[in-house]
């Protein structure tokens, strides 16, 4: 905390108060920023006791893995890339295959202390008026620096069920069915994702919670691809470890983008580089000398526009997005994962992320480029997402692009509140706002 609050010092009067990270998941473009507040001293796990953990706002789920697991406990949600820090998942939301009986990683928070705009470390609870604003906040009420979290016991390992479901209607009556019984074909679930790969070929993934080591685990770090395995395998089995990053190595689908799964490419491009946060930076760099954009102009493509976004919609209105989906964008695969907050008091949703209590939500995420023409930059397809997003009674992550007016934004994130408690914790405004951050890109 020393280095944190001695940045805070040294930063200007009046000047913007912001992070000095030299990583992000973000993907979203943002203003460069000369100076900002060195939480280096704040990335370690402080304690694990039994099935709770006190941890450092900065320390990623790679390094909060590894030493919960030491302890035979996990958290209770763990986002499916490495470096996701535990502060970034609270302020910025997170999700995974437990999200649909452990709701969003802020839920099992029980105490966290945050260094605000006026250089005050406050320490919360839920129910506070600044707890329950943060999620979704992103940076704009301030910086978790100290989490005490929940956490669970440990699989010996985990078995996985790939079940194929054709029909969208009945894909998403399966998805309730689990997340209200708890089961599938009455055997207990403990985790549940899918991957739609086209129109009339999904498949859930029914995780199961094992005792002692696997067999005859499965290792997707090498020269096979994790998410090929879906398509090709009716059941299969991972080290926990293995399962909780199945997706990082290679970014779900992403990695295909620089040929890494390629079978000669990959047998030469190193393992420890077969990582989310590696081909981020490739993405990043891409960004920066818009390669893409060359090389869509030399094999004469239409000029392409980034989608990349993950939407909860509710489990009823799965089927129509998917289908709209199809039409008007039209990239798979796509990733679903279901969701319902734990929270259940009524009246008392997220604010700043209304999802409704008892209800489920389905996150759809898809992530790549297509291929417009000359609209591209005016982002036609990312808005019509929003827009039929909003239609269906759903919500968008905000990590990634976005374009509402103000308006629509206040509405939907819940505007007023998050003014209201910025105006008290950050009463020179100094941390920039929601909007200004997610829209405008500052």
């Amino acid at each position: 905390m020393t280095r944190l609050r001695e940045s805070y010092a040294a930063l200007p009067p009046g000047a913007p108060v912001r992070l000095a990270k030299q990583t992000s998941n973000l993907f979203r473009g943002r203003a460069e920023q000369s100076a900002g507040l060195d939480v280096s001293g704040l990335t370690g796990v402080i304690e694990v006791d039994d099935e709770v953990a006190e941890v450092q706002g900065m320390c990623t789920y790679e390094d909060l893995v590894d030493v919960t697991l030491a302890h035979g406990r996990i958290p209770l949600v763990v986002p499916q890339l490495r470096t996701i820090t535990l502060g970034g998942a609270v302020t910025g939301l997170g999700i995974e295959s437990t999200s649909f009986r452990s709701g969003l990683p802020h839920e099992s928070v029980l105490e966290m202390d945050v260094v605000t705009g006026s250089g005050e470390v406050v320490t919360t609870k839920p129910g506070d008026e600044l707890f329950d604003a943060f999620p979704n906040s992103y940076g704009s009420l301030g910086y978790a620096t100290r989490l005490r979290i929940e956490l669970e016991r440990a699989p010996g390992h985990v078995a996985l069920e790939h079940v194929r479901i054709d029909d969208l209607d009945e894909l998403a009556a399966t998805i309730e069915q689990v997340v209200t019984t708890g089961e599938h074909a009455g055997e207990r679930v403990d985790a549940i994702d899918g991957t739609a790969f086209a129109p009339g070929e999904a498949y859930l993934t029914l995780a199961r919670w094992r005792e002692g080591p696997a067999r005859n685990p499965s290792d997707y770090t090498r020269q096979q691809v994790y998410y090929r395995s879906v398509q090709q395998r009716r059941t299969d089995e991972l080290t926990t470890y293995d399962y909780l990053w199945r997706w990082d190595t290679d970014w779900f689908w992403c990695s295909r983008a620089f040929g890494a799964q390629h079978p000669l490419v990959r047998r030469v491009w190193p393992r420890r580089l077969r990582r989310s946060d590696v081909y981020w930076k490739l993405v990043a760099l891409d960004r920066r000398l818009h390669v893409g954009d060359r090389l869509d102009r030399r094999a004469g493509r239409p000029q392409g526009e980034r989608v990349v976004q993950d939407v909860e919609v509710p489990v009823e209105a799965l089927p129509e997005f998917l289908a709209w989906f199809d039409r008007e964008v039209g990239m798979r695969p796509v990733w679903l994962c279901p969701l319902r907050l734990r929270r259940q008091e009524a009246g008392r949703p997220w604010p700043t992320y209304p999802l409704t209590s008892a209800t489920t939500y389905v996150n759809v995420g898809f992530w790549g480029v297509v291929n417009v023409g000359p609209d591209a930059p005016q982002a036609p397809r990312n808005r019509a997402i929003e827009a039929k997003v909003t239609e269906l009674g759903g919500h968008k992550s905000l990590y990634s692009e976005a374009f509402y007016d103000p308006e629509t934004f206040d509405r939907l994130y819940g505007g007023e509140q998050l003014a209201r408690v910025k105006a008290r914790h950050d009463p020179d405004d100094r941390l920039t706002g929601l909007y200004d951050k997610v829209v405008r890109g500052r």
